[in-house]
């Protein structure tokens, strides 16, 4: 099958893996006993929760990892990232992975739940509207003393992996 052959964004495939599953079956089991939370978010939302996150994908048959800000916008994950790089257009085009976490927020024992998520699908440089722009906010004046210039990429995620550590 190839990639464009894969289901729509409305049809995301989630594959909820780590302790979720299990947590909850020690919920249905010693419901007195703190377990995972009962709100149940989608992978998507929980990005609204945290302002960075890693894509990865290859660049020259080498793999990377760059950092970029996200915003949710129409089902889709867009990207701001430095241009000056190029991983903006070693990505356009390809299949990437985006993931995003809350790792520094929380640490174990403060009664937080630690998770991460990651989306797995095209990516296309685009040139977000102004109200786009204005969500990502200020922007890093500089990059490795380098001025900072701004890319813009768009994220069509196909796949989605959601793993929680509860505390």
């Amino acid at each position: 099958m190839s990639f464009d052959e894969l289901p729509a964004t409305e049809a995301i495939r989630r594959a909820v893996t780590g302790t979720t599953e299990r947590a909850a079956r020690a919920e249905r089991t010693a419901p007195a006993a703190r377990t995972w939370r009962a709100e149940k978010v989608e992978p998507i939302e929980l990005l609204r929760r945290v302002p960075y996150g890693r894509l990865a994908t290859s660049m020259r048959a080498l793999p990377f990892l760059s950092v970029a800000r996200h915003i949710v916008s129409d089902g889709h994950i867009l990207l701001r990232m430095h241009g000056g790089f190029g991983h903006h257009e070693a990505c356009d085009g390809s299949v990437v992975a985006y993931g995003a976490d809350n790792y520094s927020g929380s640490v174990s024992g403060d009664g937080g739940d630690l998770w991460s998520v990651q989306f797995t699908g095209p990516a296309e440089i685009v040139h977000p509207c102004p109200e786009q722009e204005e969500l990502f906010g200020a922007a890093p004046v500089s990059v490795n003393g380098e001025p900072y210039t701004p890319a813009y990429l768009r994220v069509d995620p196909h796949f989605a992996t959601e793993h929680r550590l509860t505390f």
